[in-house]
Parts: structure tokens; sequence; C-alpha cells
């Protein structure tokens, strides 16, 4: 229990650097420096942020759904902490037998707390960005589950430290290609990133679904996106490259992921709505579907 508060507390602090890290990297994209006055070269900048928002008056809607509206973003950042004990570390702080079906349950649940979120604020802006963001859901999840089952039929097991067992000799990146491009073009509609960030477009939506959020609430929201965006980064290094069989490399490769996820943001532009639908439904459930088909025949034969 203690080493997993450690891990949490972890977590919540390179959330602070990975914000920083983001604003700096866009910067230099943008031609400019980033924030650089608060610390040494800007480093604090993120805590200074943090403190700014917790002590910021929390304004309620007269009219919104109290219970809800005020939990929300405390579930949506719960389910990413939760989703933190799936990564298998030398440590061993929680073996999963069934770590893939956890990670999955957790990542369908966070969608609950987005529609908690838009629906309760009683506004329609937030509601039309929580519709935007279920029907996203939707559409990638399916094909998301997939391409993780064609992973799990070649290993015969859902346990996360398996899967860094059996990449000692070949990362699974080499055996499949075609799985890893989709399952990081899944992973940037998952984390809610550019160029699938649909629940969040700030020309038509003023926001969107957490445009009633302040303060603590907003810092909430906001933590468990970049809480996500990391967990992805370190379960990309996982189930393609081997990252945990050592330390150094889940680290470094874990690392290069989450600057892999700003340097889409700072090249590519928000994709129109239906192209995403496309994407998922015309090209990613086809695909998945026939390499699901390819790894268990690999499998049986």
């Amino acid at each position: 229990m203690l080493s997993y508060l450690f891990l949490v507390v972890g977590v919540l602090i390179s959330v602070a650097f990975m914000v920083l890290f983001e604003r700096k990297i866009l910067g230099y994209i943008q031609i400019r420096k980033g924030p650089n006055k608060v610390g040494i070269v800007g480093v604090l900048q993120s805590f200074g942020d943090a403190i700014k928002l917790f002590i910021k008056e929390q304004t309620i809607p007269s009219l919104s759904n109290f219970i809800l509206y005020y939990f929300s973003p405390v579930i949506s950042l719960f389910m990413v902490i939760l989703l933190w004990s799936v990564v298998p570390l030398n440590s061993n702080i929680v073996n999963y037998m069934f770590g893939g079906l956890f990670f999955f349950c957790c990542t369908s649940f966070g969608v609950y707390s987005l529609m908690a979120s838009g629906w309760s604020s009683n506004s329609n802006y937030a509601l039309l960005g929580a519709t935007r963001g279920i029907a996203q859901t939707i559409s990638y999840e399916v094909s998301m589950a997939l391409i993780f089952l064609s992973l799990i039929f070649l290993l015969g097991s859902y346990k996360m430290s398996v899967m860094s067992y059996f990449q000692s000799y070949t990362w699974f990146i080499v055996l499949m290609f075609p799985v890893f491009l989709c399952w990081i073009s899944s992973i940037l509609a998952d984390t809610n990133r550019t160029p699938f960030d649909f629940s969040e477009g700030e020309s038509e939506l003023v926001s969107g679904f957490n445009i009633e959020y302040g303060s603590g609430g907003f810092a909430f929201l906001f933590l468990a996106e970049y809480g996500s965006i990391i967990f992805m980064s370190y379960l990309v290094t996982i189930l393609f490259m081997g990252g945990a069989m050592n330390v150094f490399l889940l680290n470094l490769l874990g690392c290069f992921f989450c600057y892999w996820f700003i340097w889409v943001r700072g090249t590519l532009p928000r994709f129109r709505y239906d192209k995403l639908m496309y994407l998922a439904w015309k090209s990613f459930l086809p695909v998945s579907l026939n390499l699901i088909v390819f790894y268990l025949l690999i499998k049986l034969f």
C-alpha cells in the first residue's frame, strides 16, 4: 500500500513537470521561450499554477446537479490513479492476473465522468461537448479493444508482466507494426489530444464539457488528462517495446512518447469530427478484425 502511495505521489509530481515540458516544447515549436520567469528557467511554473487553481473560489452553477458536478472530476482523477497499478514495475507493487482486462475497465469508466461532468453542469455547451466525447469514445474503443486482443491472442495471457517477458528477444513493434500504428493513433483519441480533441473545441463549444469548472474541479480534470497521457506513454513502451525488462529503458521510451504527444500537438491541426468517425469505423475496425484473425492463426499453427 505504501509503495503504491509513493507511485501516486510520483505520478502527480510528474504531471506538473509534464505540463511544464509541454509548454516549453510548444514554445520552441512556435519560436518563443515558454514559461521562464517562476523559479530557475520556469521550473516552478506548474506548481505556481496548481496553487493558484486550488486557492481560487469554487463557483457552483445554481441550476447544476451538485453531487455529480462536484464529484465527477474526482472520479476522473481516481480512475487514472487506479490505472497506474497495472504498470508492471520491478518492485512489483500490484501484480494483476488480468491486468489487461482491468486496464480496459478503467479506461471505459472514464467516459462516465466526462458524461457526468458535462450533463450535471446544466449548460448546453458542456452537454454538447460531453455528447461529442461519448460518440468519440464509442468509435475508437471498439477497435482499440480488438487491437489489444490481437496482442492477448498472441500471448495467451492478460498479465502485463508476461508481455515484457515475451519480448526479451524481439520487441512486438517488429512483429506487429500495423497494430502499433493503429494503437498509437487510438491513444491520441483516448487521451483527448490533438488532432482528436473533439470534446474540447474552443471555436464551437467554448472549451467543451469542462466549461463550468474552475479552481479545484478544473485542476482535477487537468491532472486526470495529463496523468492519462503519461500512463499511455508507458503502456505503449510495455506493450510494444518490452519496457518493463529494463527500468532505464522504460523511463527513456516513456519520456520519448510523452514528447511525441506534444510533438503531434505542435504539428497537426484539429481534424474535422466526421474524419475520426470514418477513421475508426471504416479503417481501424476492418484492419483490427483482420489482424486479430491473423495473429490467432499464427498462435494456432
